[in-house]
């Protein structure tokens, strides 16, 4: 719908539209055919209203259906390019190329008619409407109010219109209400006895239900019942409802009864704004069975936590929020089967938005949940501050383009976050206190010569850091300051070659890069927070730095060679080709480094030459699509690394086969190939029933990675579905069984709401 308000908000203000009713007025009479009047009204004629589009505009009070508005109303069909509702005079008229039919089929035309009086008590005693993607609203009446409500009385929402197919199946869902109100000025709906039906057959009701809108956001938030089990809390059934409600406030209980456990409480408030919203939720319970744990500190009487989070838009393009979570243990949340929302992060943070600026200021807490005890958890760090600013400004045409970023991240960690993984250290995070701020500044212009794309690019980064030492660790840096002054100078050039024939589009576009960064330091953070990983692939071969953060930089002269083929059909079938190589020509290479967090070793780029890496991509009439990278160590022809991947979806079957391939690297504590397979299938049983399976082998062990399976219904409105999966014993959760189960209720105009998740059951089979 164009209103973009969801299905129901849209069909609400479509049936209160015709609240003023449709008969003709004496003055359009003379436009009509002689009988028009006296044709034979059919009563049991169905009364209907179409239209492509519906806007409510709430700010000169009126509606507008537009797009192909028909209107049958008792026999009668009107016709017209938009039907206009002036709520403060009660006027409507439809408007262009209007043609009305009588039950005789007597035919008149006309520019514009007014609809007054008359046909209103019929149009609003049986109305139903159709929108142009087939989803269908009936009520038995209704009307606007004088504070712009919409008011429907005995309403049935059905995406799939009678939701009977061509075979004369049921399929899909609808929503029924005894009375529906919309709110114009909040977009609120209110449902009161509101009932849902699945494939015809009613399967939940609630007394009330409001909601701030009908987007797919506010429909998740609808409480729903959850299933799950596990050993140590037995069979978990969550019953949540809600026992508050208004426009502003919202209070929802979650009662959950534990078969092992006892009886969890939660409790949650909600509590809107005009601009923005808060939310705290509390839950807790006595556990009966302490033993069933193994987490010390999960071995207690009472367990529970308090999470609070808000956000607001106090001006115009800036928002304002925050998160935070106190709990008895880390373990909680996993252990109770909970959502643990943003309890991972306590923070406070504002943030910027426009199409040139972005702004965002943030004070950070991590917490490590899971079985970690608080040795464990004084590992993590405080952010304080973290602060990233980003703007471009275009300068007139042909001048090019100015980029400014700058960062700031300070941290503090109580302890030293460090292990050993097959006798090679880790150190992810030192003790004590460290700040490191950066500003670049960049210009960049394109000019084309001769065919070719030249962009030249300068830069000038500026570092500044500082860390207390406050770490026992030998291998931790001493404590110092560190100023830096980094000019970035580069060049890329491509000359891209077309050419069409046979129905195809060829483009081949060799590229070239050079690109210089004088560094001070390339370890500007001093400490590394930010820049712990990096991986070489046709994703990043050309970039000018491949560190993800701030706190490591390239350094010296780089030279990137390569380029990028592409071949197009008209259907939509393609061929692309990616791949290049790295040269280190002047200058430290840093990837080569030795360095505690193991940043470089085994990339690839640690070599003065690198591998060289190439990416493939295709897909032949959208029904077979096929991927791959490569990883190549030119020195000797070995592969590194491999991935390739492929999948085939036609008439209900479908199917993919993966494969991954990376050699072993001791230097990093990998001391075995990963070398996986694996394939996955889905076949139609019946029009809307499937089964899927897949099977991953890990063929460096000669060990079943993963295997499972299930069962799907998707009608295009409904989708269920149920499976298990059981992992195996090299898998990075080895041996877990787990059951799987999706619900999701969809609508074509992008509707999609529902629930997917999985439950571990491993121990219910022994």
């Amino acid at each position: 719908m164009g209103s973009g308000k969801g299905a129901l908000l849209a069909w609400a203000c479509m049936l209160a539209l015709m609240s003023a009713g449709a008969t003709i007025p004496a003055s359009a009479q003379g436009l009509l055919p002689s009988d028009f009047f006296n044709a034979p009204i059919d009563p049991a004629a169905p009364t209907a209203v179409e239209a492509e589009e519906l806007v409510f505009d709430s700010v000169h009070n009126q509606i507008t259906a537009r797009g192909d508005v028909v209107l049958r109303v008792s026999g009668y069909v009107l016709s017209g390019d938009r039907l206009v509702y002036r709520r403060a005079d009660g006027e409507m008229e439809l408007i262009g190329n209007v043609v009305v039919i009588d039950p005789s089929g007597n035919t008149s035309h006309s520019d514009r008619l007014d609809l007054t009086g008359g046909l209103k008590r019929v149009v609003l005693d049986s109305m139903t409407l159709t929108a142009h993607d087939g989803s269908r609203v009936t009520a038995d009446s209704a009307e606007f109010d004088q504070v712009l409500n919409s008011i429907l009385t005995n309403m049935r929402y059905a995406p799939c219109g009678d939701c009977i197919d061509s075979s004369g199946q049921r399929i899909g869902w609808s929503i029924s209400a005894a009375r529906v109100v919309q709110n114009a000025q909040d977009n609120s709906i209110t449902l009161e006895q509101p009932s849902l039906a699945l494939l015809g057959i009613p399967v939940a009701w609630l007394p009330y239900l409001w909601l701030p809108d009908m987007s797919n956001e506010a429909l998740d938030s609808i409480p729903k019942p959850s299933l799950g089990y596990s050993e140590e809390i037995g069979v978990k059934v969550e019953v949540p409802f809600t026992v508050y409600s208004t426009a502003n406030t919202s209070v929802i209980l979650s009662p959950t009864l534990l078969s092992r456990q006892g009886f969890l409480m939660g409790a949650e408030w909600i509590q809107r704004f005009d601009k923005g919203s808060f939310r705290i939720k509390a839950s807790g319970l006595y556990q009966f069975d302490q033993t069933a744990f193994s987490f010390a500190d999960a071995k207690r009487d009472w367990r529970g936590a308090v999470q609070a989070q808000g956000e607001f838009r106090p001006i115009e393009d800036w928002t304002v929020g925050a998160a935070y979570s106190v709990f008895t243990d880390s373990a909680y949340f996993a252990d109770y089967l909970l959502d643990p929302r943003r309890s991972a992060v306590n923070e406070v943070y504002a943030t910027h938005l426009t199409a040139d600026t972005y702004i965002d200021a943030r004070i950070q807490q991590f917490n490590m949940l899971g079985d970690n005890p608080s040795s464990v958890r004084e590992q993590q760090g405080i952010a304080l501050p973290n602060i990233r600013v980003e703007r471009s400004f275009t300068l007139p045409p042909g001048s090019g383009r100015i980029e400014v970023e700058a960062r700031l991240l300070g941290m503090t960690r109580q302890l030293d976050y460090s292990t050993t993984v097959n006798g090679i250290p880790y150190d992810y995070g030192y003790a004590g206190s460290r700040v490191h701020g950066m500003a670049q500044a960049s210009w960049q212009n394109q000019w084309i010569a001769g065919g070719a794309v030249v962009t030249p690019f300068l830069g000038l980064r500026l570092d500044g850091a500082g860390y207390d030492g406050g770490s026992a660790l030998a291998s931790a840096p001493a404590a110092q300051t560190m100023l830096g002054v980094t000019p970035i100078a580069a060049l890329d050039v491509r000359y891209p070659l077309a050419a069409y024939g046979n129905g195809v589009t060829h483009l081949v576009e060799p590229i070239g890069q050079i690109v210089y960064r004088g560094a001070a330091s390339n370890m500007p953070g001093i400490t590394n927070e930010d820049s712990q990983s990096v991986i070489f692939d046709d994703n990043n071969i050309f970039t000018y730095n491949r560190f993800t953060g701030m706190d490591r930089q390239e350094e010296g002269l780089r030279l990137n060679l390569g380029g990028r083929y592409l071949a197009s059909l008209a259907d939509g079938s393609y061929l692309e080709l990616v791949g290049g190589q790295s040269f280190q020509l002047a200058g430290t290479n840093v990837f080569d480094l030795p360095n505690q967090q193991q940043v470089g070793v085994g990339s690839g780029l640690e070599n003065a030459a690198s591998y060289a890496v190439i990416g493939a991509y295709g897909a032949l009439a959208d029904t077979l699509k096929a991927g791959g990278k490569l990883q190549i160590d030119t020195s000797t022809f070995d592969i590194a690394r491999a991935g390739l991947g492929m999948s085939y979806s036609y008439d209900g079957w479908s199917g993919a086969l993966n494969y991954r391939y990376a050699a072993a690297t001791p230097a990093t504590g990998n001391i075995r190939d990963m070398h996986e397979i694996g394939a996955e299938i889905s076949v139609p049983l019946t029009e809307y029933w499937s089964a899927n399976g897949n099977a991953y082998w890990d063929l460096s062990a000669n060990s079943y990675l993963q295997a499972g399976g299930g069962l799907t219904y998707n009608d295009g409105y409904l989708v269920v579905a149920a499976g298990i999966t059981r992992t195996g014993p090299t898998h990075s959760s080895p041996n877990d069984l787990r059951a799987t189960a999706t619900f999701r209720l969809l609508a074509p105009a992008g509707f999609d709401v529902g629930y997917s998740g999985a439950v571990p059951v491993g121990n219910l089979i022994k």
